[in-house]
């Protein structure tokens, strides 16, 4: 246990382990690109002001894949109803909806491996959201806040496109990671906690931990936690209905960085809904999942296609050092 304990403090500290960082008020926070910027987390009238700057309503971009265009997007903006007509858009069909983190994009590494990889696992609708001007900026406080409204402009989004083509919100499955992994909680709460399904990967620590919008077990009828880099880049304490901490849920076997960590979530996302693998097995608390000192007697997959309604819990499960990461 005391192993566990060490482990926990370690990752508590991590964030704040370089010199300059040496307060609550300046944190490094890592992007999309592994790089790690020092936050000033005192609000100031210019992060207000950049903030300001961004209208989600008209500058996000919904990227829409089917197996009909894997490769090419079509483009959806709210309220254009004459680029959905024109699209492959099957409301019959279940949707998946990628969010992004900080300063990347649709085409980064959650768009690049998820989206193939849904495809390939089922017949479904993909919309890879772009909020990109909003989670572009160097000025972190200001993405903060983009992604609350970003996150609210997308619930709305998803209520103009059932109303648009008669599709139903049960189909919805959500993903987000990083910074997105925050984001896909204000949507599904802007939703009133009514999508089914929600999983938050790796969702970001820096910012977040008494934050009113983070993500929470609330914000979907089911809602999963996949932490990859909790203390670090990632949460630490269980956050959704579910919580799964991969190989303990802060260093990836295989990684040698916190980047590699923090992004690991995507593959094994990617990975379970093409072979449904992950076996996890239940824990009492989250220390016990870091430690792998877990001996109840529940187990579950992690990931995949369908929502665990009516389930909860932590568990813990290990992995392969490379694909395929399941060692079901």
């Amino acid at each position: 246990m005391l192993g566990a304990i060490a482990i926990v403090c370690f990752a508590i500290g991590a964030v704040t382990a370089l010199p300059e960082a040496s307060s609550l008020r300046y944190q490094y926070v890592q992007d999309a690109e592994g790089v790690s910027h020092l936050v000033d987390f005192w609000d100031t009238k210019s992060d207000l002001s950049d903030a300001a700057r961004y209208n989600p309503t008209t500058e996000n971009i919904y990227h829409l894949f089917t197996r009909n265009n894997p490769s090419v997007s079509q483009p959806l903006l709210h309220g254009n109803t004459a680029l959905l007509s024109n699209s492959n858009f099957n409301p019959s069909k279940k949707t998946v909806i990628l969010i992004h983190g900080w300063r990347t994009n649709v085409t980064g590494l959650l768009g690049s491996v998820m989206i193939p990889a849904l495809l390939q696992g089922g017949d479904v609708n993909v919309i890879g959201l772009d909020w990109s001007a909003g989670a572009s900026t160097i000025n972190y406080l200001a993405a903060m806040a983009n992604t609350v409204t970003s996150g609210a402009a997308v619930a709305a989004f998803i209520s103009w496109l059932n109303s648009a083509t008669g599709a139903s919100l049960s189909s919805y499955h959500i993903i987000g990671h990083s910074l997105g992994g925050q984001q896909v909680g204000i949507v599904g709460r802007n939703l009133d906690g009514q999508l089914p399904y929600i999983t938050s990967l790796d969702p970001t620590l820096a910012g977040w931990i008494t934050n009113p919008d983070s993500f929470n077990a609330t914000d979907a009828v089911y809602t999963e936690v996949i932490h990859t880099n909790a203390g670090v880049n990632g949460v630490l304490l269980p956050a959704g209905d579910v919580d799964f901490y991969p190989n303990g849920g802060v260093v990836m076997t295989g990684c040698s960085g916190n980047y590699c960590s923090h992004d690991r979530g995507i593959y094994y996302m990617a990975e379970s809904v093409i072979s449904g693998g992950f076996t996890g097995r239940e824990c009492s608390t989250y220390v016990t999942a870091i430690s792998g000192d877990c001996d109840l007697p529940g187990s579950l997959k992690m990931g995949g296609w369908e929502p665990k309604t009516g389930v909860s819990g932590i568990y813990r499960v290990d992995t392969n050092d490379s694909p395929p990461f399941s060692m079901d």
